[in-house]
């Protein structure tokens, strides 16, 4: 039987307030994090993911508070992401409530901590989160950002993702930073090359604007698909992106 398609919003976190921009810049408030998570939790969402899209750069923790509030709230498994930096840290998020924890500008400063984490929690707890683009001089043609797609980090990004999975990473929160919320459809060219690159699950992110959209992502590889924009101003729902989805011959739950 085939695994069904999960749908899943993502909350981008900035100063304890849901945001959302363009490539990450002009950044407009959404509303609040639980109460958000509450709903997406009511409308179905298979998964959310809680991103604290400052963390990094600001060289802080995730909002431990925050996540506590939105795991008492949500009956749904929760990916948290931003400023982590090493198992410590994963420790504190599972404690806190999440179900599994993203990583992106800690593990290219030290891929290491992919196989710590894997080796203390297990393959299932590590999302690596890819803030991809497209990098003309990068064999593939997509490079990796991180900082919140603030620096290059001169790698390549389908490499990258092989590489982590050969070190434990368990999926793959693939973003494109040249759709990111741009509501134009996700980069399906970048999702072809990640896909034919690893066997672990592979979260499409970065562009949706129309239903047709996430049924392309799904056709490219996608085991999963995740926006923010469409879901936070109500542009679609996670009713009618499963729709779309079980119209064109994926299960969905």
């Amino acid at each position: 039987m085939a695994v069904a398609v999960r749908v899943i919003p993502c909350l981008d976190v900035k100063d304890g307030r849901v945001v959302k921009g363009v490539n990450f810049v002009g950044l407009r408030d959404a509303g609040d994090p639980v109460e958000l998570a509450a709903e997406y939790g009511r409308q179905g969402a298979d998964e959310i993911t809680f991103l604290d899209i400052s963390a990094s750069s600001e060289a802080r923790a995730t909002t431990r508070d925050m996540v506590t509030r939105c795991a008492e709230t949500v009956f749904v498994p929760l990916t948290v992401g931003g400023g982590v930096r090493g198992v410590a840290d994963v420790d504190v998020l599972l404690r806190c409530g999440a179900d599994k924890v993203g990583i992106n500008t800690g593990a290219i400063a030290h891929p290491g901590i992919i196989d710590e984490i894997a080796d203390r929690f297990g393959n299932q707890v590590i999302v690596l989160s890819v803030d991809a683009r497209r990098e003309p001089d990068q064999p593939s043609g997509f490079g990796v950002t991180t900082h919140g797609g603030r620096r290059s980090a001169g790698r390549d990004a389908v490499e990258w993702t092989r590489q982590a999975v050969d070190r434990g990473a368990g999926e793959i929160l693939l973003n494109s930073m040249d759709a990111d919320g741009t509501t134009g459809g996700f980069d399906i060219e970048m999702i072809e090359a990640v896909r034919r690159a690893v066997d672990v699950p592979l979260i499409a992110s970065g562009g949706a604007g129309k239903v047709h959209d996430f049924v392309q992502a799904a056709r490219a590889g996608a085991d999963a698909v995740l926006a923010a924009s469409v879901f936070h101003y109500r542009t679609l729902t996670i009713a009618q992106v499963k729709d779309a989805l079980r119209g064109a011959g994926f299960e969905v739950r």
